[in-house]
């Protein structure tokens, strides 16, 4: 049993059954509460053995947990009903389904989170980092790397958004039609930044975590399937989430190990899920705006009709990151834009790019920079600086899976 799995996939949906029971003031109380049940979990398992349903008894212990603080309290007696009615019908429900499942209504506990900690009067940060951290059950640093800031200041955002929503009292319900589309955009990003982060781990001996990208696969489709939520917008982001997940069966070896693009099987890519992003992708061409999300879903759509890396047409890719960079202004796309170039215009035209970006203080630490930056100083024949590139990249910090291919490519390049 894979204890931190099953506590990153239930961890968000106890929060909010309890939230929804308590009230939004009491959301802290029930992040300690689910947290209560982890170290249980920890301190009992190893020796009684895992019960039958983990799941189920997370959810008991937390609601028991919470039931003890509100004694503690005294606020048990309107409350105890509630708590007891909301965790019991959580437990009852079938597990969440990961990348593919059925529609559910806007009604998901885990979606009515997300529209609370997404409430207008927080911040557009405090907001992300609040839904990535009590339904993506993100660490600080974790949504540090999202955001590219500290942990300690991640950590003083969610303190500060908690003490607003404390404050606040917000009821935890389904909101209305002006609220739903006032909070949107956040809970889009939010669900992006989930998805993002189980495409390509940040740590951790794993580069792929089908439990976070699944459920934010399984979020976004619920938004996309909603009329209040259907919007260009959320159909260009179901898109991108959809293309990016086909390429999971091919992106790492049954031993972790990982494959580029240029390396993967395409006939393992799943077609049933290209199909449904490419269905969602004409889907968001309703209407005249072009959000970052259909620009990106553009690039993905490429890859996944190129039969292969070489074929693949670059020139559009790199005429769509040219339009992303006007619209974001992101250091990160433009490191993507450079790779585009270079495909297009040589490794040296790679380089260059990549020059203006070079020394962003956004990237120091940033690893993928500089193991781009070997790559094309490798293709370009100047092996010395790509060695050089490749200290640097191996200098940083990302996940296993990762490290061990740059270690391999600098143990190719010493020999």
């Amino acid at each position: 049993m894979d204890l931190d799995h099953l506590f990153r996939r239930q961890s968000g949906q106890i929060v909010a059954a309890l939230t929804r029971a308590l009230g939004a003031r009491h959301l802290q109380l029930a992040e300690d509460a689910v947290q209560d049940a982890l170290v249980a979990a920890l301190q009992t398992w190893p020796y009684r053995g895992t019960p039958d349903d983990p799941a189920a008894w997370l959810f008991r212990v937390a609601r028991n947990r919470a039931l003890d603080r509100l004694r503690h309290a005294r606020l048990v007696e309107d409350k105890t009903p509630a708590v007891v009615a909301a965790t019991c019908v959580a437990a009852a429900a079938p597990p969440s389904p990961a990348l593919a499942g059925e529609m559910a209504p806007l009604e998901d506990d885990e979606l009515g989170m997300m529209f609370l900690t997404c409430h207008p009067a927080l911040g557009r940060e405090a907001r992300v980092a609040l839904t990535l951290k009590i339904v993506g059950g993100f660490g600080v640093r974790e949504i540090g790397r999202a955001f590219l800031t500290d942990a300690p200041t991640v950590a003083q955002r969610l303190v500060r958004a908690k003490r607003q929503l404390r404050a606040l009292d917000v009821p935890f319900a389904t909101p209305s039609s002006a609220d739903v589309a006032g909070r949107l955009e956040t809970v889009l990003e939010a669900a992006y930044l989930m998805f993002n982060e189980g495409y390509a781990a940040t740590e951790g001996d794993r580069l792929v975590r089908e439990d976070i990208a699944g459920e934010a696969l399984r979020l976004v489709r619920l938004l996309a399937a909603h009329p209040a939520t259907a919007t260009p917008r959320t159909h260009a982001l179901y898109a991108l989430v959809c293309l990016h997940a086909a390429r999971f069966p091919a992106r790492t070896r049954s031993d972790g190990a990982l494959f580029l693009l240029r390396d993967q099987d395409r006939t393992a890519w799943d077609r049933r899920l290209v199909a449904e992003g490419m269905r969602a992708l004409d889907r968001a061409s309703s209407g005249d705006e072009v959000t970052a999300y259909h620009l990106e879903a553009g690039i993905a759509a490429c890859h996944a009709v190129a039969p292969s890396y070489d074929a693949t047409d670059w020139p559009q890719i790199a005429a769509l990151y040219d339009n992303l960079y006007a619209l974001t202004r992101s250091p990160i796309v433009a490191l993507n834009r450079a790779i585009a170039v270079s495909r297009v215009e040589g490794p040296g035209a790679g380089i260059a790019a990549l020059a203006a970006i070079e020394r962003d203080p956004a990237l120091a630490r940033y690893h993928l920079l500089p193991a781009v930056l070997a790559e094309l100083w490798r293709e370009a024949g100047d092996p010395a600086r790509a060695r050089a590139y490749l200290d640097a990249a191996l200098a940083c910090a990302m996940s296993g899976p990762e490290r061990r291919w740059l270690e391999g490519k600098r143990r190719q390049d010493s020999l």
